[in-house]
């Protein structure tokens, strides 16, 4: 269906392009340029009934016509199973704005424009939807049915006998019910309300399809709303009930209450220094009293290792220390002989510990915010940091003496992890109960993460710095490959000393970029840069195993075994890019005209994304054959903190910088 001009900002966007609005509570609204559902995630109200987890969709989309005097025309349109689309709203559709929210600018053949926006009130589980005509003339009525299921968001849901059309009227509201242990439906809007119950059957999603999923879905629709935009704009509020007491006050208009939430919201969202930071805040939400960081949208909640990566961009680099510590702090709380757990799941707080890295990578995140607040105060940072500062003493200390799966320091210095069957690492994806890149023995960027823990934590203690220089030692020694002029991924694997895994992946990256302290300097540092960059470079990621290796797959297609199966055997992965571009600009000597060069390289093709999948954010993963197709989430937390942590801190010139 061709590109969709944004006039205002000169840029172009695919109409399967995608947009998102957070809540900040884990809910949100997310949809395409052109309107239609690829996704099953796709929705107008999806809400998280135990902040950030327990989503539910409520609202799943709409169908929407003007009926002018010369006739009836489209706003919208659906897709159907045998690939039917229709109506036809999409042809009406002549521009789209993304910020400061999701803006559309329909032309009607008979020269009526209209103007659709939609936004996400911060902290709350509401949107907003408005219509108005700015060019036209004589009768203009809206009319819009809505889809509604009240289903897991994981889910699809299906004609049933089961789902309540019932609309109960209140104080000017309405309150729709479909499902008992599901959050009601408020509606304000301006609109006459006409009571149709129907089902609309076989809506097809393509994205589901690509991914081998279950792709159709029936859903309910109770009636139609009927706006007059001849003599006003049409306003409709959707809040999941609970939510809708703090901005609808009984017997305020939708109309007024919509400019309060309005004037709100674009104040809120003018004080965000760029479109980068706006996008960086939707990542950030509540969990309980405190904050935690979603991993990704659609699917992902909050994950150890991805939270202590993204806040690096998303928090520290951004200047939002506060919310940094809120987050490290309640994390903190969840060590456990040694370990922080990589996850907690949707349902139940029961962690799951089944990460090496997690607990390393949060170590390195402490040590980030501890130095971004002596930078800003001018002096060490006190209050609040003995949490800190014990939970990575308990870190160390368990990882040290040994603790779950093999974790412990071997007699080189090194840190052995694993068991046979069982994946710790960032690869960590499996088929059938079997571990596709299980890694087991003392994998690279393992070493980099546990060396640099001990150089953080020697101002503890002398045996700190003791272990980072014999680890140090070894390391070197131990994981230089004459053969491919790079390092080994894995050394002493499955637990037999001497062995190697000489694969060529970009976990090696680690040594010289990415954490605070390198352990490769000179030639050999240089030689891995060139090595990631020759085989695993690709535009705005890194490649997860080099082209020609055993076990290669450069598309990641297909149902959920064959994608797990390609996911780290050459996917590629944009997080990656931000380690490496820090160590290409650390081997050409940190200077000025080497980050004016890796900005011109490197982040001007980041920008460039920034258009074609998530609107504003960054992919998780892209194939790693050309033409590199955006794949997995297209909202992912630390695809994008890695971009703001090179944007403002790796790549910031000195004249930047001033």
């Amino acid at each position: 269906m061709g590109r969709v001009t944004v006039s205002n900002m000169g840029l172009r966007f695919d109409r399967s392009a995608e947009w998102l609005e957070a809540d900040g509570l884990g809910g949100f609204a997310s949809g395409t340029v052109d309107g239609i559902r690829t996704r099953r995630y796709h929705a107008l109200l999806l809400t998280a009934t135990t902040p950030p987890t327990g989503r539910v969709v409520l609202v799943n989309g709409f169908d929407a016509a003007l009926e002018t005097a010369a006739g009836s025309f489209a706003l919208s349109a659906q897709r159907y199973r045998s690939d039917v689309v229709s109506p036809d709203g999409p042809s009406h559709l002549v521009d789209f704005e993304p910020l400061p929210w999701p803006r559309w600018h329909f032309r009607l053949p008979d020269g009526t424009a209209i103007e659709h926006e939609l936004f996400v009130p911060h902290g709350a589980a509401l949107v907003a939807l408005t219509w108005r005509r700015t060019a036209g003339a004589g009768a203009a009525q809206l009319v819009l049915r809505p889809f509604f299921s009240g289903r897991d968001y994981h889910a699809l849901h299906h004609e049933n006998d089961a789902f309540r059309f019932a609309a109960q009227e209140r104080n000017g509201r309405l309150a729709f019910h479909p499902y008992d242990g599901v959050p009601g439906v408020i509606v304000a809007s301006n609109a006459r309300y006409e009571h149709a119950p129907d089902w609309y059957r076989g809506f097809l999603y393509t994205q589901e399809r690509i991914r081998g999923l279950d792709d159709e879905e029936d859903l309910a629709t109770p009636g139609r709303f009927h706006f007059d935009l001849a003599t006003e704009e049409g306003v409709l509020l959707l809040a999941a009930e609970g939510h809708d007491r703090a901005v609808l006050a009984p017997g305020a208009s939708a109309a007024s209450a919509l400019e309060l939430l309005r004037s709100s919201e674009r104040r809120r969202r003018r004080r965000f220094p760029s479109p980068l930071h706006q996008s960086a805040s939707a990542y950030l939400v509540r969990r309980g009293a405190g904050h935690t960081l979603i991993a990704g949208y659609p699917w992902f909640t909050d994950w150890g290792r991805d939270t202590f990566i993204a806040l690096r961009g998303l928090c520290l680099a951004t200047g939002q220390l506060e919310i940094a510590h809120d987050i490290l702090v309640q994390w903190a709380e969840a060590v456990s002989d040694g370990m922080l757990p990589n996850r907690f799941p949707d349902h139940g707080d029961t962690p799951e510990f089944n990460a090496v890295d997690a607990s390393l990578w949060f170590v390195v995140a402490v040590h980030e915010y501890r130095a971004a607040v002596e930078a800003r105060s001018g002096s060490r940072p006190a209050r609040g940091q003995q949490p800190l500062v014990e939970a990575v003493e308990a870190i160390l200390a368990g990882y040290t003496k040994g603790t779950r799966y093999g974790i412990a320091c071997d007699d080189d210095g090194l840190l052995r992890a694993g068991q046979p069957g069982l994946q710790l690492t960032w690869m960590d994806a499996r088929v059938d109960g079997r571990a596709i890149t299980p890694r087991v023995g003392k994998p690279v960027e393992v070493q980099a993460l546990w060396l640099n823990a001990l150089r953080i934590a020697a101002p503890l203690g002398p045996r700190f710095e003791e272990g980072f220089r014999r680890g140090l030692d070894a390391f070197r020694h131990r994981f230089w490959s004459e053969a491919t002029g790079c390092l080994y991924d894995v050394v002493d694997v499955d637990h037999v000393a001497g062995t190697t895994d000489a694969s060529v992946r970009p976990n090696q990256i680690f040594s010289v970029g990415g954490l605070p302290f390198p352990l490769l300097e000179g030639p050999r540092a240089r030689q891995v840069v060139e090595a990631v960059e020759r085989t695993l470079a690709v535009p705005i990621a890194l490649r997860s195993l080099a082209p020609g290796s055993p076990g290669y797959v450069g598309r990641y297609e297909g149902g959920p075994a064959a994608r797990d199966a390609a996911y780290h055997q050459g996917t590629a992965w944009p997080w990656l890019l931000g380690p490496f571009v820090e160590a290409w600009v650390r081997v050409r000597g940190s200077t000025d005209a080497a980050r004016i060069e890796a900005r011109i390289c490197f982040l001007e093709p980041l920008h460039r994304h920034l258009c074609e999948a998530g609107l504003g954010h960054v992919s998780e993963i892209l194939d790693g054959e050309a033409p590199h197709t955006p794949r997995g989430c297209p909202f992912q937390a630390w695809s994008l903190g890695e971009m703001l942590r090179l944007e403002l801190g790796v790549l910031a010139t000195a004249g930047s910088r001033a």
